[in-house]
Formats: C-alpha cells, sequence, structure tokens
C-alpha cells in the first residue's frame, strides 16, 4: 500500500532538488559518457553545474539577465561573469560558448536551458527575451530543433503562471517589456525530479511563506514505503540550502 507525506521546498532547495535529478537523467549521463552538454547561464542551471563538477561555484556569476527588487541592479553586485561551461565526454572545452557549441552538436546531445515562466498544464515554457537578436534562445532554438538536439529545461514551481505563454507572447510582440518565446521540451519541476531520484508521485498543494521561504512550493508525496523513505533521505540532504545570493 502506498504512503504519504507532505513537506516544503524553499527556492534554493527546489533548485538543489531539480539539478540532483538532472544529472541522473539517463540522456544526461550518455551524453557525459559520448557526447556534449551545453549550459546556458541561469540560476537552476548554476545549481547543474555544481552536481555535474561536483564542487561549488560562485552561482551568482553564472546568470545573464536577473530579476532583483526595486534599487538592486546587476551592476552594484559587481558580478565578474563565469565563462559558459561546455562538456565534451565529460570533460569541460575551454573558450567554447553555449551557441558556437550549437554548431557542434547533433541528435543524442544535451542542451539545457532554464525560463522565467511555466504553463505546467500544457507543458509550455516562456523565456524572456531582452536581446534584439533572441539571445542565448533565439540563436540556437533552430539548430537544437533541426539536429533533434535534447532540449531540457529546468524549473522550479515559483514560477507557474496563469496565462497562456503563448497568447502572452503576441501580446507582448510590441512595447518596451521584455518579449516572452514559448519553448518546449523536457520540463523538469519538482515533480519530475522527485520521480527521477525516487519513483513517487509528487503534487503541488501550495505555494509561498515568509521569513526566508517566499516563492517555496508544499509538496504532497505518494510512494512505496522504500520511496517514501528514500525521499526522506534526499530532502534531508538538501534541507536549508542557503538562498541564491548571500
Amino acid at each position: 500500500m502506498d504512503s504519504k507525506i507532505s513537506f516544503v521546498l524553499t527556492v534554493s532547495e527546489s533548485k538543489r532538488l531539480i539539478a540532483k535529478a538532472v544529472v541522473k537523467m539517463g540522456i544526461v549521463k550518455e551524453a557525459l559518457r559520448e557526447g556534449i552538454i551545453a549550459i546556458a547561464k541561469g540560476t537552476t542551471n548554476a545549481y547543474i553545474i555544481e552536481e555535474l563538477l561536483n564542487k561549488r561555484i560562485k552561482k551568482i556569476t553564472y546568470t545573464t539577465g536577473l530579476t532583483l527588487p526595486e534599487g538592486k541592479s546587476r551592476e552594484s553586485l559587481n558580478i565578474s561573469p563565469m565563462p559558459d561551461v561546455v562538456l565534451r565526454r565529460g570533460e569541460i572545452v575551454d573558450n567554447l560558448s553555449v551557441i558556437e557549441a550549437v554548431r557542434e552538436m547533433k541528435k543524442g546531445d544535451i542542451f539545457i536551458k532554464g525560463c522565467n515562466a511555466l504553463d505546467y498544464t500544457h507543458k509550455i515554457a516562456g523565456i524572456l527575451i531582452g536581446h534584439p537578436e533572441g539571445g542565448t534562445m533565439g540563436k540556437t532554438i533552430g539548430t537544437i530543433i533541426g539536429r533533434g538536439i535534447s532540449l531540457i529545461i529546468p524549473v522550479g514551481l515559483e514560477k507557474l503562471v496563469y496565462t497562456d505563454i503563448n497568447e502572452m507572447s503576441r501580446k507582448l510582440s510590441s512595447g518596451n517589456s521584455p518579449r516572452l518565446m514559448p519553448v518546449s521540451g523536457l520540463i523538469i519541476t519538482e515533480v519530475e525530479a522527485l520521480k527521477i531520484l525516487t519513483g513517487v508521485k509528487a503534487y503541488q498543494l501550495s505555494a509561498g511563506g515568509i521569513g526566508g521561504a517566499e516563492g517555496s512550493v508544499r509538496l504532497l508525496i505518494e510512494g512505496t514505503a522504500r520511496e517514501i523513505e528514500k525521499t526522506g533521505e534526499i530532502i534531508e540532504e538538501i534541507r536549508g540550502e542557503a538562498p541564491f545570493l548571500v
């Protein structure tokens, strides 16, 4: 008989959980052995790099556009950007951007890109575009689709939106706001992450909190006693993950 538990994950705990799951995916393991993995800059992707390389980095340096409170800017954070991380057969390729890497990639290789909005029902991600040439995604999506490169989109449930991302993209076709690019790929949220790591079924019960739990998600977990036990062990491992920007 299946058991049930529920628990809360902060935003940073969710990012760590998702990162741990992405590196356990079969297609990622295969690409680590035989192919190329390109990791675009982003907050969740910084955690993925840590899991892939088995070492800590200054995660804020592996970001581009940031959403910050009024009065704060990327410039005020004095960020010295980290070079793009591209792995060929598990080894870092020096002086190769993710955009350049895509030109060398083929079916079976992996491109990892986060997003800013998620329509989970229709499995559509939305990526904010501030660059007039479409940014990283605009410069790579055609080749990714054309060559059958696997696009993994790691994203926490904090980024769920109630709007139709395709419709919102059309609304933003003019004006001063950043554009919103709808993208489909292998979406990995906390739900998929737990399935990959332990086999349980996860459901979002609620969201939000205070005192450091802003943006958190409360999940209901169903699974066998052993799956629940294993899930508890993983949650304890990531519990207390520091906020992204400290």
